[in-house]
């Protein structure tokens, strides 16, 4: 492990990219670039009952309930925020007016939605019934574009009543109506009233059909279930803002995020005995259940590699973290699989089953991250 130095003249006034953000978006991304696989094929491959419990950490509950792998999206969102102190507060502190920040802002919210789009249907031209517009990227720029104009337009008192309205007017709006013919609280897929509304006011197709049909009837990105996510983008703001403060010694807003976590796993626990956890609804208490396990991830991260200088171990996540887009979107135009099968399917028919299927599953990650370093030492980001 490499010496602990801290950096207590750049922590004292933070003003650059934190390290640590860089880190924990690559281990964020770093589930989703292929390393789910490899926990997967582990678990077929031993039959372990650690593996296939921590395998099934790795799917999505039908709807109510909560797996780890449903922090992946929110905690990049969460992420998105944190920087945003960090880059258009720093703009803001060069002289850039607000009105020139919304531009930057509205145009990148505008390419990640278009970018949803892509990744939804691809380049083919189909009718507008048959194409989805609702994805994670439009969730993340319809998000970012609103918690970024609330960070340049507002105070931070603001900041904090806005992250409390819009979860708390979302679950009164979601437990006192329904869509027609179902009772007042209906949270079924069917009958909640955020899908309902993504029905009448979503163009096109929505991700998940009625049973047996090709009729839309959810879609766990969906334009109204996106006003929580703002939520998620401001307690990224708002915890990106504080770790900027000075005034604090870096161990203890290290603190403060973790002990903080704790109280909104505390809050979103009580809460979610009467709005479940859910992340296809995006549900009040999914929102602080995601925030506090994001606080106190980034917390543990920011003590270890900001406060206590150990990075060296955290250089692999960061060359993730630094093209974390530019992965994402790999996948729908790099055929991966083909390239991985080439350079070491031999390796894999070596092994035999089952565990060539671990192997390159693991090689399927390490040509990524082969590639995304190459990149990184040519200094070549994808900036959105």
């Amino acid at each position: 492990m490499d010496q602990a130095v801290p950096n207590q003249g750049a922590l004292n006034n933070i003003s650059t990219r934190l390290y640590s953000l860089d880190a924990l978006r690559g281990f964020d991304m770093f589930w989703i670039m292929g390393a789910d696989e490899i926990i997967q094929e582990l678990s077929h491959a031993t039959h372990s009952p650690f593996w296939n419990a921590l395998a099934l950490q790795f799917t999505h509950p039908d709807w109510n309930g909560f797996h780890l792998y449903d922090l992946i999206f929110p905690l990049f969102l969460f992420m998105a925020g944190v920087s945003t102190p960090f880059s258009i507060g720093r703009e803001l502190e060069k002289g850039k007016t607000r009105e020139q920040l919304l531009l930057r802002v509205i145009k990148r919210a505008l390419i990640l939605v278009a970018l949803g789009v892509f990744i939804n249907n691809g380049i083919k031209i189909e009718p507008i019934a048959q194409i989805r517009f609702a994805s994670v990227l439009g969730r993340i720029g319809i998000a970012y574009l609103f918690a970024n104009i609330f960070y340049l337009y507002t105070k931070e008192w603001a900041q904090i009543a806005l992250f409390w309205f819009f979860i708390v007017g979302y679950y009164l709006l979601l437990k006192f109506t329904s869509a027609p013919g179902f009772h007042m609280g209906d949270l079924s897929p069917q009958g909640n009233f955020a899908s309902y509304m993504d029905r009448l006011i979503l163009p096109g197709r929505l991700y998940v059909p009625y049973p047996g049909t090709k009729i839309s009837m959810h879609d766990p990105e969906g334009l109204f279930s996106t006003i929580p996510a703002i939520s998620t983008g401001l307690l990224g703001i708002l915890t990106g803002s504080f770790l900027k403060k000075s005034g604090l010694e870096p161990t203890v807003k290290a603190l403060c995020l973790g002990l903080l976590g704790l109280v909104f796993l505390l809050l979103a626990w009580a809460w979610s005995l009467d709005f479940p956890l859910n992340k296809n609804l995006w549900s009040s208490s999914f929102v602080l259940h995601v925030g506090g396990l994001s606080l106190i991830l980034l917390g543990l991260f920011y003590y270890i590699i900001d406060v206590l200088g150990y990075k060296k171990w955290a250089f692999f996540f960061k060359v993730i973290g630094m093209n974390s887009i530019l992965i994402y979107l790999s996948g729908h135009i790099i055929k991966w699989n083909y390239t991985n099968d080439s350079l070491f399917g031999w390796l894999g028919v070596l092994a035999g089953k089952p565990w060539g299927a671990v192997i390159l599953a693991i090689t399927f990650v390490l040509i990524k991250w082969l590639f995304l370093n190459y990149l990184y030492n040519k200094k070549t980001f994808l900036k959105v």
